[in-house]
Formats: C-alpha cells, sequence, structure tokens
C-alpha cells in the first residue's frame, strides 16, 4: 500500500529570568523582553491574570503591573487586570476556564498577542491550559509566585486542569514564550507554601545530583526557616535541572512512559485528590519521594543510611513524610496504594514508577510489590 511520510521538528526555546521586584519603574527585565518581540506594523495586546492572594499581600500591586505594562511600545494592555483565586481550586473550576477563554475573545487576545500569568503553579496550569486552546494556541508568559512554581512547574512545559476527580485529566503540552522569577514575591508566601516548594528540590537532586541533595542536606534547617539567599540557590539549581531534563531528555512532551521527573508523585496525586486538596502538593510530594525511597531500600538498591538521610531532610525542611491513608481502610487496600492503576492508565498502558539506586541516581521498574509498598508505608510511620 503506498502511502505519504510526514516529518518535521518543531524548535521550541525560552528564557527564565530571575530578577526581583519585576514590576517596579527601573526594572527593565520585562519590558526588554516584550520590546524584543514588537513589531512596528501593529500594536500588539496583553491580557493578564492575577493570584487574588497576591493583590491582596502586595498593596497597589495591580495597578503597578498595570502602570508598566503601558509604558511597553508596541503592546496595549487589556482594560482590565483579570483577578481570580488561586490555588489548587482554580484547577477544578470549569466555568472559570471557560470565562477565561471568553476573556481571550472579548480582549482580542490574538496568536500573536500574549497572555500573562501572575500566581502559583495552579493559577499557572490554568492560564497555560487557556493559552494553549485559544485559537489553537496564544503565546503566554508565566509569573510564577510560589517556590513550587519557580524551581519546578512554572518553569515547565505543561498545562492543565483537573476532570472528573482526576488531576491534570485535561491539558496540553505548551511551552511558554518566557518565564520570570520575582524573588519578591517569595516574601508573603506562607509557611506552609515556603516549605512544600523545596521538596520538588529534593526529588530532582535525588534523581540527577548527589552535590545538590547534600547541599541542601547542609541547608534543610536554614532553609526551612526562610534563609532567602538559600532559597534563590535553591530555586535556581531546581530550576536548571528541570530545564535539562526537559531539554535534552529526549520526550519534552511525555510521549513515552517514563517519567524520571515525577519520582515520588504516583501516590502524590492520588494523596491530594483523597484529601480534597487540604494536602499542598509538596505535602504530598515529600510523602511519595519518602515512601518511594524506603521502597528503593526494601528493594535493596539504597542504603539504609542514604534512606534514613532522605527522611532526615525532609522532615528538617518540616514536611511530613506518612499519612494515614497509606494503610488498609476497615480491612480493604490503602486508597492510595490501589491509585497504582490509575497512573497506569494516566501513563498510557504500562506503569512505569521511578525509583532510587543511589542517592543522585534514579531508575525505573514497571511493576510495583503491593505487600513490600506496604512494608514501606509502615517503615515511614515509625520516621514521621
Amino acid at each position: 500500500m503506498e502511502y505519504l511520510l510526514q516529518n518535521f521538528n518543531v524548535n521550541f526555546h525560552y528564557q527564565v529570568h530571575f530578577t526581583s521586584q519585576l514590576f517596579s519603574p527601573d526594572n527593565n527585565c520585562l519590558r526588554a523582553y516584550l520590546e524584543s518581540q514588537a513589531v512596528h506594523t501593529h500594536l500588539k495586546k496583553i491580557l493578564v491574570v492575577l493570584d487574588q492572594g497576591m493583590a491582596s499581600h502586595h498593596e497597589g500591586l495591580p495597578q503597578q503591573i498595570a502602570s508598566y505594562l503601558k509604558t511597553i511600545k508596541g503592546f496595549e494592555l487589556a482594560p482590565e487586570i483579570l483577578t481570580i483565586a488561586g490555588g489548587e481550586g482554580v484547577k477544578n473550576d470549569l466555568p472559570l476556564f471557560l470565562n477565561l477563554v471568553n476573556a481571550i475573545d472579548k480582549y482580542k487576545i490574538d496568536r500573536h498577542s500574549y497572555l500573562i500569568g501572575i500566581g502559583g503553579g495552579s493559577l499557572l496550569d490554568l492560564v497555560g491550559f487557556v493559552a494553549a486552546v485559544s485559537h489553537r494556541g496564544v503565546r503566554h508568559i508565566r509569573i510564577p509566585t510560589t517556590v513550587l512554581s519557580q524551581n519546578d512547574s512554572g518553569i515547565g512545559v505543561k498545562n492543565g486542569i483537573n476532570f472528573n476527580g482526576k488531576k491534570n485529566f485535561l491539558g496540553a503540552f505548551a511551552p511558554p514564550q518566557a518565564v520570570f522569577n520575582d524573588s519578591r514575591f517569595l516574601t508573603t508566601l506562607e509557611k506552609r507554601d515556603w516549605n512544600s516548594g523545596m521538596v520538588e528540590a529534593v526529588k530532582v537532586a535525588l534523581i540527577k545530583d548527589a552535590a545538590f541533595f547534600e547541599w541542601m542536606e547542609s541547608r534543610a534547617v536554614a532553609l526551612s526557616q526562610g534563609d532567602m539567599a538559600d532559597m534563590q540557590e535553591l530555586i535556581y539549581r531546581c530550576a536548571a535541572l528541570h530545564m535539562q531534563h526537559i531539554g535534552n531528555g529526549g520526550d519534552p512532551f511525555e510521549s513515552g512512559s517514563s517519567r524520571p521527573l515525577d519520582f515520588g508523585h504516583w501516590s502524590a496525586h492520588k494523596l491530594e485528590q483523597l484529601t480534597n486538596f487540604e494536602l499542598r502538593h509538596g505535602e504530598a510530594v515529600s510523602i511519595g519521594v519518602a515512601l518511594d525511597s524506603v521502597y528503593s531500600y526494601l528493594l535493596g538498591w539504597l542504603s539504609e543510611n542514604d534512606m534514613q538521610r532522605i527522611i532526615a531532610v525532609l522532615k528538617n525542611m518540616q514536611l511530613p513524610v506518612w499519612h494515614p491513608l497509606l494503610e488498609r481502610q476497615d480491612g480493604k487496600d490503602s486508597p492510595v496504594i490501589a491509585g497504582l492503576e490509575e497512573f497506569r492508565e494516566h501513563l498510557g498502558g504500562q506503569l512505569t514508577v521511578s525509583l532510587l539506586k543511589n542517592i543522585g541516581q534514579g531508575a525505573d521498574v514497571h511493576e510495583m510489590n503491593l505487600e513490600k509498598l506496604y512494608e514501606a508505608a509502615a517503615i515511614t510511620k515509625t520516621m514521621q
């Protein structure tokens, strides 16, 4: 049978900037980027979606943003800044998603205009998905405002919302045009959000960079107590490792089943759902990292000493390592461990879970021993 073969490559590139007080009149970072993208034939448009919590904690922020963006040559700011609630709830709100799509239409944000999201990872996931599906792709800029979004979710290529009780069931891979990390936004974070955001750095160090893990091991207490200089270094190094994997790992849009950056996440996603997102994402990932580290130890891959070091770092960062839902409930299987099947479905058929051969060396497995998982959960319970 005759057939035609189509084959082409698409080159993506974007910069992640690190700055402070991004919208100060004398900060040229965002202005210089946007003006480099301007064209002389017509004005491009900008629509901003802002986390309500940021607006509340940073007095006058919407006005400051508007004043700054109105000075950028070649661009026209939409008449209003859309201020919405932050947090995981926005990813469960389908009417909100449609309202933002309608705003793209209302303000005539075309494929050459920009949608800017300013907030935590959940808001950025939502805004990125709105950009990805409107006009089959509107350019979007991310301005992450939490530790978790500055070092992981905000600098990657994933966007999405939750659907039918399943995390990120609807979504798209759509790289941002640029990312701007403003350290000043971290100063108003709740302690839980400050601490829980660090676990993605622990995760990526465990699978890729032993020296980075050792650095965090030595600085864990200072980090949990709010040391900003250490946090800026953690965010930079974590972001660099994530970007390196996305760009050089050979599967940026996760066409296959291997997802080493999801170490500790198979149980975390289920824990978030089962607790109605009472657990922060980072807290759930911390529990997942602890569980899979102990499981790696039970397989004989990870030494007992290294397993204990990992648990100690998480605890020194004031993060949880266990949850009651990891136990059997009234004689039935743990709903978290039962969620392995759902994770397999999410991956597309073959179960692939990242574990640890050593600190700094991840490895994939395609099956999990349920009794060993319960044993691992029991061990983490004693170490909490």
